[in-house]
Parts: structure tokens; C-alpha cells; sequence
């Protein structure tokens, strides 16, 4: 247990340093992509400026239909001006809530994998082995207090793995092939011996049960992941 526990405190650290940098990458692209779009955008002044050149070089002009013009064109300089700061409020409100909505959707998804990563752990110290009875006379093994029928060549290779546990040995495919059928282990093939491990798993039915149980140590063989002392075979 204070394994888990402290397996769960480091993940859920690691899930708080990955939301807050994730916060912060999110934040830094966007205020990047504003600045970039901001100083894309013409000055809202850049239209009267023109218009004003406009003015100054053609000041000779009398007509007042040109004249007209000339007022036309500079109205309608200080409404695009009114219109292009109208558009930079849009564009920063709508980048605000981009923010704020990339923000949301980073923080929920952290927050359902770290419950998805506590849930796991729950579940596995829920189920944690304090005790395993096995009742080779009835063909049934009780698992804390959870009693499980098996088969009787499932019950035979589960009181193998027992009994070695209890031994601090482990054993392999060919080596619990030869304990069940009796034949020297030279005789006997490991792939026998995986076949009824393969066996006895899918009897147990529940994956993280035989998972719990039924350890496979990489090029060493297989053993029960219980402490000797909660083991019992009658």
C-alpha cells in the first residue's frame, strides 16, 4: 500500500506539472499568435495619413465637386479607422476565449487521466491478496473473501505455483509440467507448462485478478505474486 500511494502522489505531481506547462505553452503560442496578427494589421490611422497626402498635394483645387471628393475620401478614412479598432477588440476578445477554452479542455483531459490513473490504483489495492485458500478437494480457491471455482487441472497448476511460493522458488513452463504429470523435466516441454499457466488464467476469468496472482518473471519462469505467509492449500 505505501507503495500505491506514493505512486499515485507522484503521478498526480506529475499531472499537476504537465497541466501547468501545458497552461503556460498554451498561452505563450496565443499571445505569440496575437502579437504576429496585431502587427499584420494596418494602422488605424494609415487610411487618414493618406488622405491627408491627398490633401496637401493637391491643395490647388477648387472645384467643388473635387472638394466634395476630397471630404468624402476623408470621412470615410476615420470610418474604416473606427471600423479596423472595432475589428482589434473582436480579435483580442475572441482570442481570450480561445485561450481560455484551450486552458479548459487541457485541465479536463489531465483531470480524467489522473482519475482513470487513481481509479486503477483503487482498484488494484481493493482487490489486494491478504489470503489465498486453496481447496484442491473442491476444485475452489478463496481469494481473500471471494471464493473462485476452477477446473481441476487449473487447481492443480494454481497449488504448484502455490507450494514453490511457499518454497521461494520459480518455476518454469517444462518444470510445472514435469510436478503435475510426473515426467523428468527434460522429458517435458515448456510450452506444456505455459499452455496450463494460459489455462489457469483464463479460468480466474478476471484479467487484473490473474495478473495479481500469476506473475511471469522474464526468462526466470512463473510464480504466485502472494506473500507466503497469506497462502493455504488443503
Amino acid at each position: 500500500m505505501p507503495d500505491n500511494s506514493s505512486s499515485v502522489t507522484e503521478g498526480l505531481r506529475a499531472g499537476s506539472r504537465a497541466a501547468l506547462w501545458g497552461v503556460v505553452a498554451i498561452t505563450a503560442i496565443l499571445g505569440l499568435a496575437a502579437a504576429l496578427l496585431f502587427l499584420a494589421l494596418p494602422d488605424a490611422g494609415a487610411f487618414n495619413d493618406r488622405v491627408e497626402q491627398i490633401f496637401v498635394q493637391n491643395d490647388a483645387l477648387t472645384d467643388p465637386t473635387q472638394l466634395r471628393l476630397l471630404e468624402v475620401l476623408g470621412q470615410s478614412g476615420t470610418a474604416f479607422a473606427e471600423v479596423l479598432s472595432s475589428y482589434r477588440i473582436i480579435i483580442f476578445i475572441l482570442l481570450v476565449f480561445a485561450t481560455a477554452l484551450m486552458v479548459a479542455a487541457l485541465v479536463l483531459l489531465l483531470t480524467v487521466v489522473g482519475l482513470n490513473r487513481r481509479m486503477t490504483e483503487i482498484v488494484r489495492s481493493g482487490i489486494e491478496v491478504q489470503s489465498l485458500r486453496i481447496l484442491r478437494g473442491e476444485n475452489a480457491v478463496m481469494l481473500n473473501d471471494m471464493a473462485f471455482s476452477l477446473t481441476p487441472a487449473a487447481i492443480e497448476t494454481l497449488a504448484v505455483l502455490a507450494e514453490a511460493r511457499m518454497d521461494d522458488e520459480i518455476l518454469t513452463g517444462a518444470q510445472i509440467e514435469a510436478v503435475i504429470s510426473g515426467k523428468a523435466e527434460a522429458d517435458c516441454d515448456e510450452a506444456a507448462g505455459a499452455t496450463r499457466i494460459k489455462r489457469l488464467r483464463d479460468a480466474l476469468g478476471n484479467a487484473l485478478v490473474s495478473e495479481l496472482l500469476v506473475r511471469n518473471i522474464s526468462r526466470k519462469g512463473y510464480t504466485l505474486a502472494v506473500a507466503k505467509d497469506a497462502l493455504r492449500v488443503d
